[in-house]
């Protein structure tokens, strides 16, 4: 079964089956279009302002079938009643014939692993390997244990697709994470985000030394509405411009 992955901006994503469209951390950008009567999942992983915006509320005018799946530190409510379930880390629910699990993140909030009709979804939200050069060993070392803890938990797992933040802030250390995260888990395929639009940085993570066992599994996120389609025989690109 394919999946059509489309990139709006920043970490926001859009995953489309036959029958449903799950969209992560939106926070600006055009959204896809899609059929409106298809079930329509929104996550948003935490509260920062370039991971969620509650004009994302409005969508359930033009979507009947929509469900909102926020992490609690989002305390934004809509004007009127709606399908919002807000999660905690380290719990495990089920909405809308859809199973999601999350993880605790090393910033707010949540990760999501999302399980349906087979595919399972990673978004990483802000979970991610943050080891800043200004900040205390004692600290870079608390979230280096912290992250790989909670990768850990994904051993076992079988993800058809993840999201993961690739952030150049970081400036040597840009990579820690997505490198972690593809070395110890079973992954097929890689999105990079979080890359405030520095899109080259996708070259340089695919030409670290640290990353070749894996390149091929890494996708090249160069401009908002790329689209890509996930065969079983491989990922197929199409262009969104």
């Amino acid at each position: 079964m394919a999946m059509k992955v489309q990139y709006i901006y920043h970490s926001g994503f859009l995953v489309e089956f036959e029958d449903a469209v799950f969209i992560f951390d939106y926070w600006q950008g055009e959204l896809p279009e899609f059929q409106p009567e298809k079930k329509v999942f929104v996550f948003s992983s935490h509260w920062h302002h370039d991971h969620f915006k509650s004009k994302v509320f409005d969508w359930a005018e033009r979507f009947p079938n929509i469900y909102y799946i926020l992490s609690k530190d989002i305390k934004a409510k809509p004007d009127k009643p709606l399908q919002i379930l807000r999660v905690k880390a380290r719990e495990t629910y089920e909405i809308g014939g859809c199973r999601i699990r999350t993880l605790r993140s090393t910033d707010e909030g949540v990760a999501f692993v999302v399980e349906y009709q087979g595919k399972t979804i990673y978004h990483a939200g802000d979970l991610n390997w943050w080891h800043w050069e200004g900040e205390s060993k004692s600290y870079n070392n608390n979230m280096k244990t912290n992250y790989q803890r909670e990768i850990q938990l994904l051993a076992d797992e079988s993800i058809d697709v993840a999201f993961i933040p690739v952030d150049d802030r970081l400036e040597e250390q840009y990579y820690w994470g997505i490198d972690w995260f593809m070395r110890h888990t079973d992954t097929k395929i890689a999105f990079p985000m979080h890359l405030w639009e520095k899109y080259e940085l996708c070259d340089k993570l695919l030409s670290e030394p640290d990353v070749q066992p894996y390149k091929d599994r890494i996708q090249k996120v160069e401009y908002p509405g790329q689209i890509f389609v996930l065969e079983e025989k491989g990922v197929q690109e199409a262009s969104g411009k």
